[in-house]
């Protein structure tokens, strides 16, 4: 048997939390095959067989921590997991020979034989006969019937298998979920008429426990940053509508063109774009503070996060250098950090590096929020759903417009008021009228 041990899966990760089980102990496994899924403190991570072979050992279960460098499961290798089968195969009765040849030892000379072989008869045989094991005191059942339990859950020893040798099949699970769900009925359906007899109504059911969740992986981090943020970094806001009509105009002209490509074409790639456009009027807001608040360092390229919620918690990956690339392509980038993080297999790359942040809380329908800053980074907004609102145009009637609300945060000790608000003027001017962002398009 090989054990697997768990390896550097990230700069600076000691530890890790076991997520999701996919095969259980007996389960055969393909090289490369998804075995399991980790969350460190900055994604999840899906980790897969590194040959073929069959599961043996469980090391870790699932909610608990696991250690790099540590086993986390153990495995027989493909060639030596059919030796194994077939020595667990062979049948129990007495043959003339072992296997190199050589007679067996007759009844009487059995004790003495053992002896030298160092095995304990009694114990082999109440291994063997013992009902529901199989030759090496393990319950038999297939991986399927295995997932069909752990779905359940339900432990293998809970359910009588009809087998060979004890072994549990999918009838027995089936049959067995049917009496159980059957008994409960009949016990609810007791305790109700005891309780009608006795002239007394039915007994509430009982308030639920609380239930107690460990802060981990992601999720603890985000805690702790988010506390070190708010508590250290000066915070402002400043809010705007943005007149969003032409813009969703324009994209719906160039979604076809988009999708010819391959690409689906959403606001937020149009949001970066004219983002990486406005740092040119207050660089500040791309920029960073060293770690003593003693010097401004202003970063070469616009790295765009946006937040993600996602099954990990909330991540934000980042676009590197908008200002670089065609709308296309941080269309293209869009989509594929999005369906990274969702899943939460962004990479750790995806998640350096950032220099500003877009949460689009509108996404979810939210019309105001007030963000907290993405440290080291100075300066984040949030983007609240777009409504068709009334407004008067410029000959005074009132025309129906799509009004986009937004927030912004910035850090306080190198971002003024005025800083803000001259930004936030710029980058609503490409919003308000997107063809202007052609004479800046490289």
């Amino acid at each position: 048997m090989s054990d697997f041990m768990l390896p550097d899966i990230g700069e600076g990760i000691v530890e890790c939390e076991v997520v999701e089980w996919h095969v259980a102990e007996g389960d055969v496994i393909e090289e490369d095959q998804p075995v399991v899924e980790v969350m460190t403190d900055k994604a999840l991570v899906e980790i897969t067989a590194p040959e073929a072979g069959r599961v043996t050992r469980l090391y870790v279960k699932k909610g608990e921590i696991a250690k790099v460098h540590a086993p986390l499961f153990g495995y027989v290798a493909e060639g030596e997991a059919e030796s194994v089968d077939a020595l667990a195969s062979t049948p129990d009765e007495p043959a003339t020979s072992d296997e190199r040849g050589a007679p067996r030892p007759s009844e009487g000379d059995a004790p003495q034989a053992a002896a030298h072989r160092g095995a304990a008869p009694e114990n082999m045989e109440s291994a063997g006969d013992e009902p529901g094991r199989g030759p090496y005191g393990r319950i038999p059942a297939a991986p399927a019937v295995r997932r069909l339990l752990r779905e359940h859950d339900l432990p293998l020893e809970a359910v009588p298998g009809s087998g060979r040798q004890g072994r549990v099949l999918k009838e027995d699970v089936l049959g067995y979920l049917e009496s159980e769900d059957s008994r409960q009925e009949r016990d609810e359906d007791r305790g109700a008429g005891e309780a009608v007899a006795a002239g007394r109504p039915p007994a509430e059911p009982a308030s639920g426990e609380v239930r107690i969740e460990p802060l981990r992986g992601v999720r603890a981090v985000m805690a702790k940053r988010m506390v070190e943020a708010a508590s250290t970094v000066p915070h402002f806001q400043y809010g705007e509508e943005i007149d969003v009509t032409e813009l969703l105009a324009l994209r719906e002209r160039l979604k076809p063109l988009a999708a010819a490509e391959e690409t689906r074409l959403t606001l937020m790639p149009f949001f970066m774009k004219a983002m990486a456009l406005a740092v040119r009027e207050a660089p500040v807001v791309n920029a960073r503070l060293n770690d003593d608040a003693s010097e401004i360092h202003y970063l070469p390229s616009v790295n765009v996060g946006m937040a993600v919620d996602s099954r990990a918690g909330l991540l934000v990956p980042n676009v590197k250098g908008v200002e670089r690339r065609s709308l296309l392509s941080v269309a293209a980038e869009v989509a594929r950090l999005t369906e990274a993080a969702r899943a939460g297999r962004v990479s750790q790359e995806d998640l350096k590096g950032g220099t500003i942040s877009i949460s689009n809380i509108g996404a979810l329908g939210g019309t105001y929020a007030a963000p907290i800053i993405n440290v080291p980074e100075v300066a984040i907004v949030a983007i609240g759903k777009t409504q068709w609102l009334p407004r008067f145009d410029a000959q005074e009637c009132v025309v129906k417009r799509a009004i986009m609300t937004v927030t912004w945060a910035g850090d306080h000790r190198i971002i003024d008021g005025g800083t803000i608000a001259r930004f936030c003027n710029a980058w609503k001017g490409y919003l308000e009228a997107p063809e202007t962002m052609l004479l800046h398009l490289s």
